[in-house]
């Protein structure tokens, strides 16, 4: 390598450094100021930067929440409707997966492309018909209606066959020959084999139903039934004009997603790059 090349690789992973930096400081900077306006005391300036970084800080904000809000129901219900949605949406997005990959049948590709076109769908238009399904389904204001509308996710059925795709016949064919069923081959082999993609899709699909404004925002009316996204605009005009009482619930509501992405983005960068390896 000559010493011009290198003096290039040398400027470019600098260069590549730079934009990381500068791409964690854009993530980062909004978390920092929420956290620190959540600590703020009611009634300081938290719109001079100068200002909002110098003490005192308090608790006190977050125990005005835990003490006049139904803060840990709508906490539970968000973790309830995101916890069901995922394990329900993985279920049924690998059985799909599965079938559209290793099964014969007529109108399989047609079938499959018809998922796929479901991506090009957005969510607002279709929210007048699954609202009026689940009026006749008389499911209104209940998890059933919070969960049901989220199961049908095309990305998963897409990302999973891309997978199952890449998966040797042999292993198939040899579990045939040992007897094995459909069933049993997907749940002991192609389960356990697209553990990561299924763990990306698990994590994607936690954080969209945890974050998830539109629907629940329809789908029920009842206080106790709220979940976080839709509980939070409340404290703005509810509590208090300041945002110190909001920005305290947006941080107890950021907390488990923030974790959840840590913890698993291993799991999800691996699981992506699987996706494409045949």
């Amino acid at each position: 390598m000559t010493a011009r090349k290198r003096k290039k690789m040398n400027v470019s992973r600098k260069l590549l450094y730079i934009f990381s930096y500068l791409f964690i400081a854009a993530w980062l900077i909004p978390i920092v100021w929420m956290f620190i306006t959540s600590i703020t005391p009611r009634g300081e300036s938290v719109t001079i930067i100068s200002e909002l970084f110098t003490p005192p800080f308090t608790w006190a904000n977050y125990e005005y929440v835990l003490e006049n809000a139904m803060i840990w129901r709508w906490t539970f219900n968000s973790f309830f409707v995101a916890s069901i949605t995922t394990v329900l949406t993985l279920l049924l997005t690998s059985l799909a997966a599965f079938a559209l990959s290793r099964l014969r049948f007529v109108g399989r590709n047609l079938i499959f492309w018809l998922i796929i076109a479901g991506l090009m769908v957005p969510i607002e238009a279709m929210i007048v018909p699954l609202f009026q399904i689940m009026i006749e389904l008389n499911i209104v204001n209940t998890y059933s209606a919070l969960i049901l509308p989220n199961l049908a996710m095309p990305l998963g059925v897409f990302l999973l066959k891309q997978f199952y795709d890449g998966v040797p016949n042999e292993l198939m064919e040899a579990a045939k020959m040992d007897g094995a069923g459909l069933l049993k081959i997907y749940w002991k082999i192609f389960l356990p084999l697209s553990r990561s993609s299924m763990a990306a899709l698990g994590i994607f699909t936690f954080i969209m139903s945890w974050n998830d404004f539109l629907w629940p925002f329809l789908a029920v009316n009842s206080e106790s039934m709220f979940t976080l996204p839709v509980a939070i605009p409340t404290f703005q005009s509810s509590f208090s004009s300041e945002l110190m009482i909001p920005m305290a619930v947006n941080t107890l509501a950021s907390v488990p997603a923030i974790i959840v992405f840590i913890l698993f983005q291993k799991h999800i960068i691996q699981g992506i790059a699987m996706t494409g390896i045949k």
